[in-house]
């Protein structure tokens, strides 16, 4: 079991292609389906997505964003009651074991509060229409690409190429800030033949939050996007995100854009986490968008308005840096969205030592983001319930390290003191959310000529032993947070 709206996750442009992209054999087209992997072609074709609607169809079945909000808590909140009512049994056998007190918080942490988001989510999911973008015809800005990276000479040509690939059709300026590698990185970017590619190679290494703020001080566009340096972009993948970014709301300062897994067929930890990358996190970054506030407009790819990007001071000296400078740009009171067909494959880690590392340092990043940005708690905008349920992980994640993983395991000897028939309930509620993000996403997959590729086991794994994994791991990472100091350069 794992729980929605972890930190952590439209219809696109008729653009043509400018030039044809080669998709690198060790790139991967994303996630588990009954369809065997296909090669990816791109060429200049002009394709209308299979399910856009009409002006005068969206107009007829349009819902303002704060209804659907207001009837996605009434859902949500009807499922938590159904749900309370129907463990009263289940509540009297804990309170009998361990006392009323630790019964209710283990009711609360491990089904009502995961029951609400999860509701929460299936219904903003089935209500969510995506707006329409600009007009492929409308001329596009002038963008800086800012690129850190550190010991990156396997990768980072290879990066660089898939952006000169883009075709992008405005100014473009790339920065690529070496900070201070070891490898080979230097060389690897000083023999790339681009005009617009601008490389500062900083003498010894300041961290990646360090490294951005140095090239940002050699941005001259009004949007900044930054890269992570062993990433691929997708076709289309800057004119689809720097026109949802323009297409969305005015006060939108910034926007995520779609990260994928690259290299899933390494071995299981990468399979498990193709599943998370192309299901959970890109779902719930649809979801906070459709509320107006992105919690985590990650560093790996996403484009901001370079003026605010300085008015709040660049990316602050922190562990989860991209989440910390997303809530500092909600905080001074705008927008922050998500593109979820601007694709960007990157490496995930190979290690389940490496994968434990990442989600403690994510974890390390909320918790920083509170420590820095409490005051939004109190906030009086539909973003804040995200913020809400974000301050209750660290309690959920507790009572399912310390309680339901070890009420599972009494389960399997017939000891049913923690982990009961009531547990089922999330059972049909997690396979509904499954199949709506499988539809949503496969449906982005199709308008970007991309495949989804057979990934059974990974699935599986996903769905069964993810959290068993994941939230133990999220709990050091609050401890850590506390009695570590510190700041450097992790795995992503």
């Amino acid at each position: 079991m794992t729980y929605p709206m972890r930190k952590e996750f439209g219809v696109p442009g008729h653009a043509i292609e400018k030039s044809p992209v080669r998709f690198p054999a060790s790139a991967e087209h994303a996630c588990a389906s009954p369809v065997q992997p296909v090669e990816l072609t791109a060429g200049p074709t002009v394709k209308t997505p299979a399910h856009s609607t009409s002006a005068k169809e969206q107009s007829r079945w349009y819902l303002p964003v704060r209804i659907k909000f207001a009837l996605s808590l009434i859902l949500a909140t009807m499922w938590s009651v159904l749900s309370f009512y129907l463990g009263q049994r289940w509540l009297a056998d804990m309170s009998h074991l361990f006392g009323t007190a630790w019964a209710y918080l283990i009711l609360f942490g491990i089904a009502i509060l995961p029951g609400f988001m999860n509701a929460f989510l299936l219904s903003s999911l089935l209500m969510d229409r995506r707006p329409v973008l600009r007009e492929a015809n409308e001329p596009l800005p002038g963008i800086s690409m800012l690129v850190a990276a550190y010991n990156e000479e396997a990768s980072i040509a290879q990066t660089i190429e898939s952006i000169a690939q883009q075709a992008y059709p405005g100014e473009l300026q790339v920065i690529v800030v070496n900070d201070g590698s070891s490898d080979g990185t230097a060389a690897e970017l000083d023999r790339l033949p681009y005009p617009w590619l601008e490389v500062i190679h900083l003498p010894s290494n300041i961290g990646k939050a360090g490294a951005l703020n140095e090239g940002l001080k050699q941005v001259r566009h009004k949007l900044t996007i930054t890269v992570d340096g062993d990433s691929y972009l997708y076709r289309h993948a800057l004119e689809n995100l720097t026109r949802r970014y323009l297409s969305d709301p005015p006060n939108t300062k910034a926007v995520a854009g779609a990260v994928l897994v690259r290299n899933s067929r390494t071995n299981l930890v990468t399979q498990i986490q193709e599943w998370d990358y192309f299901h959970g996190i890109a779902a719930i970054k649809r979801v906070q968008s459709l509320y107006q506030g992105t919690l985590v407009a990650q560093g790996a790819f996403s484009v901001y308005d370079t003026e605010v990007l300085r008015h709040v001071g660049g990316w602050p000296h922190s562990v989860g840096e991209d989440i910390v400078l997303t809530w500092a740009i909600l905080k001074a009171g705008y927008r922050v969205g998500f593109a979820e067909n601007a694709c960007l494959f990157t490496n995930a880690p190979t290690t389940m030592r490496q994968f434990i590392r990442q989600r403690q340092r994510w974890s390390r990043g909320l918790i920083e983001a509170f420590k820095e940005h409490w005051q939004m708690l109190f906030e009086l905008r539909m973003t804040t319930v995200f913020i809400w349920w974000n301050l209750l992980f660290p309690y959920m994640d507790v009572v399912y390290t310390l309680a339901f993983v070890p009420g599972m395991v009494l389960a399997l000897f017939g000891i049913y003191w923690i982990a009961g028939p009531m547990t089922l309930l999330v059972l049909p509620m997690a396979l509904i959310i499954n199949g709506i993000m499988y539809r949503i996403q496969s449906g982005m997959f199709a308008e970007q000529d991309l495949k989804v590729r057979r990934n059974w086991l990974g699935f599986i794994c996903y769905s069964l032993f993810y959290g068993l994994v994941l939230q133990p791991a999220c709990v050091v990472g609050y401890v850590q947070e506390f009695v570590m100091r510190t700041k450097r350069w992790g795995t992503k």
